[in-house]
């Protein structure tokens, strides 16, 4: 029964996903909820499926009593994800940042403003205490990222996806009740490995729009330009940075893998963001390090089956 119900929940989210593809509906808007007739968990729900649908789809496979305050922390990320993406001006993403700083305060404080996000985010602060840090660290990383720079060094990258991935990560365990310091290991180098994977992965769309934010140490190593990305060249040189970054993301990979090992067993739903950020790590070693190769953008239908398979056999 378990199966059949979670099998048809990530159906249900696939056939949901692409009709909003079809009818356009990526861009959200924050709206009041006196506004509208969704409520505030079902805005998160909504949220999060059609901006960060991987995560959406790890998020059906939860345990029931647990998901609304995952999905209300996951919309909490994506609502501050999206203000580097909808602002050209760093001042003004930093003003839309305060907002959400401001909505933590008042969140904690038990007074959160009518906003769904800010609503469901106050049920889970309530019910699992969460704690604030997390929260501070996810704003932090992403007001740095304002100013569209690209990361100094790798050590760099690896700090920022420590505070925008693990933070998450550290967050899930908290709503799933879970306090154990191999999970906390494991969620900071999964976190850091999801990070690097994603900072490869969405190299090409960056590029495409003049954005490059891969480490600059590493680039500077192995002689390719900023132009080489933007440019979209596939010379071996850039294969040699894809090479040095997706092996520092594999490092971190293996050592969550073997740390999850000694952490609690419920604690592995947690991470099974593993399961997209190790089949990219494949994907990308199929197509020799071509970071720009048609095939790493194409989207795998078979993840929803995979996320299943790993939640019932584990990671």
């Amino acid at each position: 029964a378990w199966i059949t119900d979670n099998m048809a929940a990530i159906l249900n989210g696939r056939g949901l996903f692409a009709r909003a593809r079809r009818k356009g509906c990526w861009n959200v808007e924050v709206r009041n909820v006196a506004n509208t007739t969704q409520t505030a968990s079902q805005y998160c729900i909504n949220l999060v499926r059609n901006l960060d649908y991987e995560n959406y789809l790890c998020l059906l496979l939860l345990p029931k009593i647990s998901r609304t305050s995952v999905f209300a922390v996951r919309a909490f990320n994506v609502e501050l994800a999206r203000v580097q993406d909808s602002v050209s001006d760093p001042v003004i993403g930093r003003m839309r940042l305060q907002f959400w700083r401001d909505t933590l305060e008042e969140t904690f404080q038990g007074n959160p403003p009518q906003q769904p996000v800010a609503l469901e985010l106050a049920k889970a602060v309530t019910k699992y205490k969460l704690t604030k840090q997390w929260f501070s660290r996810l704003i932090d990383a992403r007001e740095r990222s304002l100013d569209n720079r690209p990361h100094e060094t790798a050590n760099a990258l690896e700090e920022h996806s420590e505070h925008a991935v693990s933070s998450v990560l550290y967050l899930i365990l908290e709503c799933l009740g879970i306090k154990d310091v191999h999970a906390d290991h494991t969620a900071s180098h999964l976190g850091k490995a999801i990070g690097v994977a994603t900072a490869l992965r969405s190299t090409p769309f960056h590029g495409s729009k003049g954005k490059v934010y891969l480490p600059n140490d590493i680039m500077i190593k192995h002689g390719v330009s900023h132009e080489d990305i933007i440019r979209g060249r596939k010379q071996e040189l850039v294969k040699d940075v894809t090479y040095e970054l997706a092996s520092l993301a594999h490092s971190h990979l293996s050592k969550a893998q073997s740390l999850m090992s000694e952490a609690p067993k419920p604690a592995s739903r947690a991470f099974l963001p593993m399961v997209s950020c190790r089949t990219y790590l494949t994907q990308i070693q199929k197509v020799d390090f071509d970071i720009f190769h048609p095939t790493l953008r194409e989207r795998n239908h078979l993840l929803p089956l995979l996320l299943l398979k790993h939640a019932w056999i584990g990671l």
